[in-house]
């Protein structure tokens, strides 16, 4: 058997730190990497196509969405994103590990239509706490941060239906907690049945 690749989908509230555990997880298992999504956007200058996204036309991302092609996608700030079921598959197929992050709405169509994803839900300590972490970013209006707050007390309610749950009060913790989920989940028997086969001539 073929061990098969680890999809790995994290979701959180904005300030929940998601995004420094991520960095912090590709430099723990350098293998593991990021999803590769579709847009319609115009590449931003320095980006390269299949790198930072796959870049297609309008008409190209609604001929896949016709044909059913995307295990989930969105319309944001008038483009649109999605995540191929290709890319998922091909993935784990092929023994590549790779993390999506994603936001509740996505990661609950993508639970819907791919099978054999882990799903991990991040969140902060305290609404005390994630305000004072939206705040101390001085990049956003106060308008912008109450309504990041109350975005994130509805996307906390959908924790429910994860696979884990990581409060991300200390940091260190926080990253070693989600290191064990990925070394947990790569010893799955299933995941490690071709090796044991090769050790033991099984």
């Amino acid at each position: 058997m073929k061990r098969e690749g680890l999809i790995l989908i994290l979701s959180a509230p904005s300030g929940a730190g998601k995004t420094s555990l991520c960095r912090e997880l590709f430099k723990t298992f350098p293998d593991i990497k990021e999803s590769i999504s579709y847009t319609t956007r115009e590449p931003r200058t320095g980006e390269v196509d299949g790198e930072a996204y796959h870049f297609v036309s309008q008409e190209e991302f609604e001929r896949m969405v016709d044909e059913e092609a995307f295990a989930e996608w969105a319309m944001v700030h008038g483009n649109m994103y999605g995540t191929a079921l290709k890319t998922l598959e091909e993935a784990r197929n092929n023994g590549v590990s790779l993390v999506l992050d994603i936001d509740c709405q996505g990661a609950l169509k993508l639970k819907e239509q791919f099978e054999g994803g882990v799903f991990v839900f991040i969140v902060p300590p305290s609404m005390d706490e994630l305000r004072r972490r939206l705040e101390s970013r001085s990049s956003d209006s106060q308008d912008v941060i109450e309504r990041r707050i109350a975005r994130a007390a509805d996307e906390i309610k959908e924790s429910r239906w994860y696979d884990y749950i990581i409060i991300n009060d200390d940091f260190e913790v926080a990253a070693g907690e989600l290191a064990a989920i990925v070394v947990a989940q790569r010893r799955k028997t299933f995941r490690m049945l071709e090796q044991v086969g090769k050790l033991f001539d099984i």
